[in-house]
């Protein structure tokens, strides 16, 4: 029997019609590339949303058609968010910071028409033009006429001012009603173990990702709410912040390209950010900064962090000195991304300060909509008793079946499970804490060591800006931990005394055998350590030493 209830798609422009409808003030601040505020508000966006679904129709943009961006989190980019999967079109995010060789196989392989770009994208866009002609039909800088910058593109290949295009169209267009199931963005990984893969979100996955995160338990989200995604929105469509903001009705602060501890400390004020969103190096930065200044951050609550394990560090420095909760997620770009986040049970409300930090590490509990497991090398599932700890696996509404080109199911298991490729614990209360990618894990005397364990001690130590730990071969143990440390400007680095860290922390066979001082460790586009550089480089460093 079915039901009597109303039978409505779940649709992106459905929830900027909300916002402009019921929020109509909520306001949109974003800062430019020459410094300034602009100010905005959530009706203004849907207004403007139109409009641009009007100018991608006459650039030729329809339905199922990617629409590239190269940008920072601006309220223009956050204008052809909503226009171009409102239209019917798919919004493809690019990270600026890959090599130009794999921006271009995006470009290419996502079959992006028209591409819009910051003005300070241009030499890239520039660079790449011959290799992406065939595919880009018009290149659309997010700027007036007067910013619009010189460049020499292909012939075929059009320039326009964004705001150009804006003044000449007219508001006056309807959004369509779409199928939920229909693709709405797609987002690329950084490509780490080879070519970037493409994951095709639907309008439903998006909305309901919305939801989950929106939930008291996680970002909880309101219309009293002044929220700051520092993780860029080239980057897992900046953790479905920009939907759930216009859900929540919040004010959504973009910081545009200036990401350092000066600038971000001025807009939180500025602006009066209640909760800002990112990764742990941009919080450090901060951190650095306000206690390098004397600076306190008037109006913030919450800061949420991920992409990678959070440094206890933070937690109690941010806690202690200026009274906000750092609190975890975890998630990827094939789960939409965010698929936990770290909120204490009530049975949790008695832990002292060192119980309260060790569970402030974990990655947190499963978002509802979404089920999780671990498992063995055999397959079989680990218990849920915080020690076990196995390969993770994860399944739900908003995580991907396949990546974009390949047959659909292509990504799972046979039970319908996506392996993440992390190395994780659970404990009773269902707390998740990844313990390493199952490529980083290493392999001690048939034992496993936890290198973001190790890491994340290394840089308590007080000359430590950096670290990673690397599996290096062995003649005995088969592999051991070697710790690579960067240290902070204008301290010399005793590897003993980093060594010292672990003492008491965890088994004496976990401490690394050797410490190397470096200048400097590579990353990948999206700011995680490029762990499989490193290990290339080091993997003899103990048979040679």
């Amino acid at each position: 029997m079915q039901s009597s209830m109303q039978s409505h798609a779940l649709l992106i422009s459905s929830v900027l019609v909300h916002a402009a409808r019921h929020h109509a003030d909520g306001e949109i601040v974003s800062r430019s590339e020459e410094g300034a505020l602009h100010r905005s508000t959530w009706a203004a966006t849907e207004r403007r949303a139109r409009r641009l679904a009007r100018v991608l129709a006459g650039l030729g943009v329809g339905a199922g058609d990617r629409v590239g961006t190269l940008a920072w989190n601006t309220h223009r980019h956050l204008e052809i968010y909503y226009a171009a999967p409102g239209m019917g079109a798919i919004c493809h995010t690019i990270n600026p910071r890959l090599a130009a060789d794999d921006i271009a196989y995006i470009v290419n392989h996502a079959g992006d028409g028209v591409l819009f770009v910051d003005p300070g994208f241009a030499a890239l866009v520039e660079a790449i033009a011959p290799a992406i002609a065939g595919t880009v039909r018009a290149v659309v800088f997010l700027a007036d006429a007067a910013r619009l910058p010189a460049v020499s593109l292909p012939a075929g290949m059009a320039v326009h001012a964004y705001e150009g295009l804006m003044a000449a169209a007219d508001e006056d267009f309807a959004w369509p009603l779409l199928q939920e199931t229909a693709a709405s963005a797609l987002c690329y990984t950084s490509g780490t173990t080879g070519r970037p893969k493409g994951v095709l979100y639907s309008h439903r996955s998006t909305v309901l990702h919305g939801y989950a995160i929106n939930m008291a338990d996680v970002m909880g989200l309101s219309a009293r709410s002044r929220v700051l995604p520092v993780v860029p929105m080239f980057h897992v469509n900046a953790w479905g912040i920009p939907y759930a903001a216009a859900m929540a009705g919040a004010a959504l602060v973009l910081p545009g390209r200036q990401l350092d501890g000066p600038s971000l400390h001025a807009l939180m004020n500025e602006a009066r950010v209640t909760m800002a969103c990112g990764v742990p190096t941009v919080w450090l930065g901060l951190l650095a900064h306000l206690r390098a200044s004397g600076g306190r951050l008037e109006t913030v609550k919450t800061i949420m962090t991920g992409g990678s394990a959070c440094p206890p560090l933070l937690i109690e420095a941010f806690g202690a000195e200026f009274g906000i909760s750092m609190e975890q997620g975890w998630g990827m770009t094939e789960m939409s991304p965010v698929g936990t986040y770290n909120k204490p049970k009530p049975a949790h409300a008695a832990l002292d300060a060192a119980g309260a930090l060790r569970l402030g590490l974990k990655q947190g509990r499963i978002l509802c909509g979404l089920d999780m497991k671990i498992v063995d090398g055999e397959g079989r599932e680990l218990p849920w008793d915080g020690k076990a700890f196995g390969d993770l696996k994860v399944r739900g509404p908003w995580v991907t079946g396949a990546y974009y080109g390949d047959p659909a199911g292509s990504a799972l298991d046979a039970e319908g499970w996506f392996a993440t490729g992390d190395v994780a614990t659970i404990d009773p209360d269902g707390f998740m804490e990844i313990t390493d990618r199952s490529k980083d894990v290493i392999k001690s005397g048939g034992e496993w060591i936890s290198s973001i364990v190790l890491e994340n001690l290394a840089v308590s130590h007080p000359d430590v800006a950096e670290a990673a730990v690397v599996a290096a071969a062995h003649p005995k143990w088969d592999e051991r931990p070697v710790l690579l440390v960067v240290p902070r400007p204008g301290r010399a680095l005793d590897p003993a005394s980093v060594l010292a860290v672990y003492e008491g922390k965890v088994a004496r066979w976990w401490v690394p055998d050797a410490v190397v001082v470096l200048d400097e460790l590579p990353h990948t586009a999206t700011g995680k350590l490029q762990k499989n550089a490193l290990r290339a480089r080091f993997r003899e460093h103990l048979i040679h030493k």
